[in-house]
Parts: C-alpha cells; sequence; structure tokens
C-alpha cells in the first residue's frame, strides 16, 4: 500500500502529486553555425553526431523505426546486409537497448529485415521498400529538409578541402591504397561491393591528408547525412549511380596523384553531390514526384 504525501502551502493541506515514471532526458539541438559545431564536436574530441538530431525520448521506437525504414529505403544498409549490432545501434542513436530492440522487432513483422541466430546471425535487410517505408520516410526526412540541404552543400565544401589537402600531402606510399579501391570499385558487381570499395577508396583518400581530425570531420558529416549511421547513401544500386561514380573516382585519384589540388577539389565536391541526389529521388519518390531538379521545401 502506497502511503499520500502530503504538504503545507499557504495554510492549507494538499496532496502532492504522485511521480511519473523515470524519463530520460530530452536534449535539444544546439543553437550557433552548423559548420562551427561540428568543427568544435571534432576537435574537442566528441564522438560523431547520431545525425538531425537527438532522438525524442517521447516517440524513441517511433523515431529509431522511422529512420531505419528512411537508411534502408536511401541505401545505407542494401538487401542481404546485416545492420549494426544493437549495442552499436543504441550507440548510434543515443538510445535504449530495449528501444532498438523493439525498433528491429517491428522491421520484422514488415518484413524488412529477418533475424537470424547464431554466431553470424542478427537482424539482415529483406527489402528496402514495403507499405510503411514512404510514410517513414517523409516524417523523418520533410521536417529536417532545410537542414540536409545545408549538410549536403556543407558536406561538399569539406569534402573539397580534403581532396585538396590530400593532393597537396600525399605521398607515395599513399596511392596504393587508392588504386586498390579504385580498382575493387570498377569491378565490384554487386551494390554492397560497390559501397564497400566506395568506403574504402574515400578513407584513403583522407588517410592522404596525415591529420586524423580532418578524417573525423568528413565521417562526422557522412554520419549526418545518412540518419546517423557512418554510412554512404547507395539508392537501389542503379548501375548510372556506379558509373558516375566510378568516373568521379579516377578522376579525383588521378588529381591527387599529380599533386592537383585545385582539380582534386572540384572533382570532390561534384562527386559527393551523388549522394544529395540520392536522397532527394528517395523523397521525390514518396511525394509522388519524379526526377531530382524539383524544390523541395
Amino acid at each position: 500500500m502506497r502511503l499520500q504525501k502530503w504538504r503545507l502551502t499557504g495554510g492549507q493541506l494538499t496532496s502532492e502529486p504522485e511521480p511519473g515514471p523515470e524519463r530520460e532526458p530530452e536534449t535539444d539541438p544546439e543553437p550557433g553555425d552548423e559548420f562551427s559545431r561540428v568543427l568544435d564536436r571534432v576537435l574537442l574530441g566528441g564522438g560523431p553526431s547520431s545525425s538531425l538530431r537527438p532522438v525524442r525520448v517521447t516517440s524513441a521506437v517511433d523515431e529509431v523505426t522511422d529512420r531505419l525504414l528512411t537508411a534502408t529505403a536511401v541505401g545505407d544498409f542494401l538487401p542481404g546486409e546485416r545492420l549494426p549490432a544493437e549495442r552499436e545501434l543504441t550507440a548510434l542513436l543515443h538510445v535504449s537497448r530495449p528501444t532498438v530492440r523493439e525498433a528491429v522487432a517491428r522491421l520484422q513483422a514488415l518484413g524488412v529485415v529477418e533475424i537470424r541466430r547464431g554466431r553470424n546471425g542478427g537482424a539482415f535487410v529483406r527489402d528496402s521498400w514495403t507499405e510503411s517505408t514512404a510514410a517513414a520516410v517523409r516524417r523523418t526526412l520533410l521536417p529536417r529538409w532545410t537542414e540536409f540541404e545545408q549538410l549536403f552543400d556543407l558536406r561538399g565544401l569539406v569534402e573539397g578541402m580534403v581532396a585538396a589537402t590530400a593532393a597537396r600531402r600525399r605521398r607515395p606510399e599513399d596511392l596504393e591504397p587508392m588504386r586498390e579501391a579504385l580498382a575493387a570499385h570498377l569491378s565490384a558487381s554487386t551494390p554492397r561491393e560497390e559501397q564497400a570499395a566506395d568506403s574504402a577508396f574515400h578513407q584513403a583518400i583522407c588517410a592522404a591528408t596525415h591529420n586524423p581530425q580532418i578524417a573525423r570531420l568528413s565521417r562526422d558529416l557522412l554520419t549526418r547525412i545518412s540518419l546517423g549511421f557512418p554510412v554512404e547513401p547507395w539508392g537501389k544500386g542503379e548501375r548510372s549511380h556506379h558509373e558516375r561514380a566510378g568516373h568521379g573516382h579516377t578522376a579525383l585519384y588521378e588529381a591527387v596523384a599529380a599533386g592537383a589540388p585545385e582539380r582534386a577539389q572540384e572533382i570532390a565536391r561534384e562527386h559527393f553531390m551523388i549522394s544529395a541526389e540520392m536522397i532527394r529521388e528517395v523523397l521525390a519518390r514518396v511525394r509522388g514526384r519524379s526526377g531530382t531538379e524539383e524544390t523541395l521545401d
């Protein structure tokens, strides 16, 4: 039996309200300039952000579910690929393990993932699109679209700087990992192989700057545009995107190898617009439109 608590207020005896269930505190986005916040977080040693904004506690399971559905729609996680482990998702999205567990269970019920048991088990993506995907994409992207467009612009500027710095500082031994990753990308036979080779190539470019803080900044921006996951969006693995990426990688490698920073910067800024176009295409699809040239409010 719980005893009612009372207190004396203004000469009257009143009861205190029963304490509600404990809730994790919400964290509002920090004010200030976006670029400054990213730089401060990197230079002060903070971890990569969870993208967009911290998950709202009042509907944490709903938002994590929506974010995972959107991540599969834009190709962060491709069919046949395993989602990050529960512990990793908890750290990336700053939510509790029960929240992640419930969100993954919802994806399983929707048919987006299948759960495999055993040492190499986990939640594996079955399909990138279901009847629930369009609504999830709209809820995740539309309210924050202005921020996304700002991040696309910021990322192009930063990755241009990364490429120019790599062209100025690269050493002969830095070029071999780039060549290997480029060859792997051009010979890839599946979207998953393409995505892995793409990541290796850009990691090699970052390494050639010989400044780990630059690499952290690049990863942070990737995480922010990829819904909290440090994975390059890959759409549905369209061959046109793969061919454009291959041409971009080849030109970027040649510019870095030649020590041409201005050329490397120009190529990189254009190259990183491919990811932005993929995300725009997904949003256009759920709005019942086609193409990437529309203005999204």
